[in-house]
């Protein structure tokens, strides 16, 4: 008896179910009266089996006739209440028969369900059955194309599902889908044509007229690579990194045969037809006015893409480009047509230029840009008429240095004042300075009454920023380049609440020296107070020979590193200035390659998510192109950062485009959820290709809106000077030399965070406020009851390593294990006759622990630790409380403090746990090798002499101190803790 095997591996981009974007899938197959059914996979749209079913075939040249029908429904409750997803019927002729010994690859049928069927049967090979080579289609003919089926139909099949399987009948509407021909051949290429009531590719047998087709216009909709869950405990499955290896070139080793690999390895390879429309000459006149308003349209099947028109022109200049997916090509020509554009009636038709697809050129960088060349206009019946127009064709990848700037065949809705909005982008951030001013003494002040006592204040004010303020000096944090001005005013207080101003001096930053690491400030500098009618008034000092004066000290100090994110998740820890700062130790690389499963943020709308990405590291902010109406984008975009510290952190965030369509300036941008990696727990050279959880807390709980495919890779160029740096400190030298206290860092952080986001949503187009605030954790201070509970926990924690010793210690006492007890007492003998060799033992311990846990040392980076954070089992109370940022005003400003103060003791434990913990393998790999070198040298060296040089040490005279930190403080204070995986 022969078999019939189907293999359900997994399905892609199934439809949202259950209300809150997403499904519970399963799958059913029917063939000859037997049925078999997957599991059910919760809240997954694109669900993984990997199960395989066993049909019985009675008579093998009989399955020619026969019919299997898989079935894909979404599981509501148990399996007792079911919705329709997708109905696929595949004939029995497209099955071939095998022996054991062979396979066939899977295959991928519409609705993107990739099966593997065939049959055996006892060992004999049956060779396929005949197929008609000619009802395949090519690579370039349409490919996937949606039937606009209403809602209505839908729920009608639903019903009517179970009845029509138990009877045998002809369908009023047959459609014949056709396997896609390879380049290759083989039995993907051969399989004959197969039957489906669902969706498809062009129709062949048509009975009643086939309904209205649409264009899909999410192209870029991601197929799930081979995944690989990680197992960790005491944590929802659903949180977890997902490990996958999608074909991208540094993962299947094209380097050096192919130009793609050189410079974008780590993301997919993409295809685009780039179409670069320049500019024409000699167009006819079609008005009555003897001109036209011409403007250009390039289409490609059903995807269309206009030029701006141009009033009253005739030699155009429009330098604009299109970029059309590859895998959403539609025909194999290309249609360029000249149009005058008519507000009255229909556009004129001025003339057209048609491009074969199998005939343009692929152009990869590094090759110089394709030169446009200059086309005859012909008109409708394909004669040469008067006109040129200049373009350029070719097929390029997502590595075209046009590809930022072109207009994709997904945003072919989009207007052109919306456009800019929906590109990908590179900024920095501006180059911050702290502003130091120290106000010494005024001279000469007239009072308004001289019967008065002189009560006077002086106000310092850095336009368009506030200040703290503490004893005689103010600090400001300014930018470049040095447009502002500061204001100097001295007051005089006349009643209480009231202030009178006796003089105002305004100074421009541009004219303030620098400072650098010197102890040594500039030499302070006597400056005239004018009255304020007249102090912006050139001449001022000639029209008054008498005038105030006062005495100030203004520097900007370009030695400190001006912190504008959290402490925690910093990415940049270098000085102002750029003589100062110390030269990269490698390179960091990232692609952003896809999402999955993300939330419908405009559901009201009609629409789905327009999602994009934004990346902060260092000075640089890179954002993705905007991906419209899909919940599973793929941008397969890479960029590339210089990294001059390995304790950093790089952080990307995800978000919905809400200024694609017009919308207001005050709209903004929707948070979908973001992801942070530290460098330092990354190993050099490796490939790290995961699924990262976007995981948002809201006043409801904890939600994942979905998963973000992400590549990363560490490269070090510079081992010596990356292994030096985990001695030196975090900070410049001017922050431990002259320390800012941590108050009024808290106040500069605060105007640096506002002036960077001022100046990045001035950019064009403008990464938004909203973004760059959620990147740079601006809240991450706030107090919240649940971030005070982890920290607390976090102590309770480490604490637990305490308790732990102690219980081993009261087992020992006790003789619970006999052997491990005797083998206590003869070491206690050892150490007690040979004192000596107590520290070499110590040392060597921790050496043989830390080769011991490299055995269980973190196979993946660390991510959001819900459990950890206490976001998964907070309280609504705590919540709401947490997101009520006006409750308990004055308190929480205290118990911010407070739970910073706690976590920062929790982050101490934590960095003494990673020492032996692998979590950074460069500082594990240091230490346990130092513990080996110390054990060895105290072993050798006598305990008296050994004591003596640690004596006279730490009581060396103060000139041989230094205010730097001690190489082992920098180097514990590298150390990662969990901070970084808090919610």
């Amino acid at each position: 008896m022969a078999k019939l095997i189907v293999e359900v591996h997994d399905a892609c981009d199934l439809m949202p179910k259950d209300g809150q974007g997403s499904a519970s899938p399963f799958v059913e197959v029917h063939f000859d009266e037997q049925r078999q059914r997957t599991q059910t996979k919760p809240r997954e749209l694109n669900p993984i089996w990997n199960e395989k079913f066993s049909f019985n075939v009675n008579n093998p040249r009989d399955l020619p006739s026969k019919t299997i029908e898989v079935v894909v429904y979404n599981d509501r409750k148990g399996g007792h209440h079911k919705n329709f997803l997708g109905h696929v019927r595949i004939s029995g002729n497209s099955v071939p028969l095998l022996s054991d010994s062979e396979a066939i690859d899977l295959q991928r049928y519409p609705l993107e369900k990739p099966l593997k069927i065939y049959a055996v049967h006892d060992g004999n090979h049956y060779p396929p059955p005949p197929t008609n080579a000619g009802s395949f289609e090519t690579e370039a003919t349409p490919v996937f194309q949606e039937i606009n089926t209403n809602k209505l139909q839908a729920e009608d099949a639903i019903d009517d599902h179970e009845k029509k399987n138990k009877k045998k009948r002809k369908d009023k509407e047959v459609r014949t889908f056709h396997s896609i021909g390879t380049a290759t051949g083989g039995p993907a290429a051969a399989a004959p044509p197969f039957v489906s009531s669902g969706f498809g590719f062009d129709t062949h047998v048509m009975k009643e007229k086939a309904p209205t087709v649409e264009t899909r216009t999410d192209f870029a909709r991601a197929g799930p690579p081979t995944a690989m869950h990680m197992h960790l405990p005491k944590q929802n499955p659903e949180f977890l990194l997902v490990e996958t290896r999608p074909p991208v070139a540094a993962r299947m080793r094209f380097r050096g045969g192919d130009k793609m690999a050189c410079n974008y390895d780590l993301v997919e390879q993409m295809r685009f037809l780039y179409v670069s429309v320049v500019k024409a000459k000699d167009l006819p006149a079609m008005d009555v006015s003897g001109s036209l308003d011409p403007y250009v349209e390039v289409k490609l099947g059903n995807y269309k893409g206009k030029t701006k028109y141009l009033e009253k022109n005739q030699s155009p200049v429009w330098k604009q480009i299109f970029a059309f997916s590859k895998d959403r090509l539609q025909s194999n020509l290309l249609e360029v047509t000249v149009k005058d554009k008519d507000f009255v009636t229909k556009d004129d038709f001025v003339g057209r230029v048609f491009f074969d697809l199998s005939e343009v050129p692929l152009r990869v960088p590094p090759d110089s840009p394709l030169a446009p060349q200059w086309y005859r206009l012909e008109d409708k019946r394909g004669i040469k008429t008067r006109g040129e127009i200049m373009l350029a064709v070719w097929m390029g990848t997502q590595a075209d240095e046009s590809f930022p700037e072109a207009w994709h065949s997904d945003a072919h809705d989009i207007s052109h004042t919306n456009l800019a909005n929906t590109r990908s982008k590179v900024y920095f951030s501006p180059k911050l300075y702290y502003l130091r001013v120290q106000i010494i003494e005024a001279q000469d002040l007239i009072p308004s009454d001289k019967g008065r006592m002189l009560e006077v204040s002086v106000k310092v004010q850095l336009t368009r920023t506030t200040n703290p303020i503490w004893n005689d000096e103010l600090m400001f944090v300014a930018s470049e380049p040095f447009e502002d001005f500061i204001i100097v005013s001295v007051e005089e207080r006349i009643a209480p609440g009231k202030d009178e101003i006796l003089g105002k001096v305004i100074l421009s930053v541009r004219d303030i020296p620098p400072r650098f690491e010197t102890h040594k400030f500039p030499d302070p500098c006597w400056f005239n107070l004018f009255k304020p009618s007249l102090a912006q008034e050139e001449g001022e000092k000639k029209k008054d020979k008498f005038s105030s004066k006062i005495l100030l000290r203004l520097c900007l100090d370009a030695g400190y590193h001006v912190l504008d994110e959290a402490t925690h998740f910093s990415s940049d820890l270098q000085p102002s200035s750029k003589h100062l700062r110390k030269p990269s130790i490698g390179i960091l690389e990232l692609g952003i390659l896809s999402a999955r499963n993300l939330l419908p943020m405009k559901g009201k709308d009609g629409r789905t998510t327009d999602a994009y990405c934004a990346a902060k590291y260092g000075n640089k902010w890179v954002r993705t192109r905007t991906i419209l109406n899909t919940l599973n984008p793929r941008w397969n975009e890479q960029y590339t950062w210089e990294v001059y510290d390995p304790c950093t952190v790089i952080t990307i965030g995800v978000f919905d485009n809400c200024h694609i369509n017009g919308s207001k300036d005050d709209s903004r941008d929707q948070r979908i959820g973001k992801v942070r990696i530290r460098l330092s727990t990354l190993e050099t050279d490796r490939k790290y290709t995961y699924y990262y959880p976007l995981l948002v807390l809201t006043p409801s709980g904890l939600r994942k809106h979905g998963e973000l495919h992400l590549s990363l890779r560490f490269t070090c160029t510079a081992w010596v000077n990356m292994v030096a740096q985990y001695g030196k400190p975090l900070l410049p030298k001017m922050h431990y030399v002259q320390p800012i206290s941590v108050k009024h860092i808290d106040w500069l952080r605060h105007q640096a965070m506002q002036i960077v986001a001022a100046r990045l949503s001035r950019a064009e187009p403008p990464l938004r406020r909203e973004v760059v605030e959620y990147i740079l954790d601006v809240d991450y201070h706030m107090w919240s009851l649940r971030r005070s509970k982890a920290n607390f926990l976090r102590i309770m924690s480490l604490l637990s390593g305490i308790t732990a010793a102690c219980k081993w210690y009261n087992d020992i006492c006790n003789w619970r294990n006999p052997i491990t007890t005797c083998l206590v007492h003869v070491l206690l003998f050892i150490l007690v006759c040979y004192p000596e060799l107590i520290l070499p033992t110590v040392f060597l311990y921790l050496f043989v622990v830390g080769l011991w846990n490299y055995r269980f040392r973190p196979r993946h980076p660390p991510h959001m630790d819900t459990r950890l954070s206490q976001a998964d089992s907070a309280h609504p109370d705590e919540l709401d409380e947490e997101f009520d940022s006006m409750r308990y005003d004055r308190l929480r400003s205290v118990a911010g403090r407070v739970q910073t103060v706690v976590g920062d003791l929790a982050s101490q434990g934590e960095r003494a746990q990673a020492l032996l913990g692998w979590r950074d393998p460069r500082a594990t790999a240091i230490f346990i090798l130092f513990s080996l070198i110390w054990a060895v040298f105290i072993y050798v060296t006598p305990f008296q002499v050994v004591a003596v040089l640690v004596g006279l040490y730490l009581l060396r005279h103060p000139r041989f101190r230094s205010k730097m930190p001690a190489v082992p403080v920098n180097f514990f204070k590298r150390l990662p803790s969990k901070s970084d995986i808090l919610l």
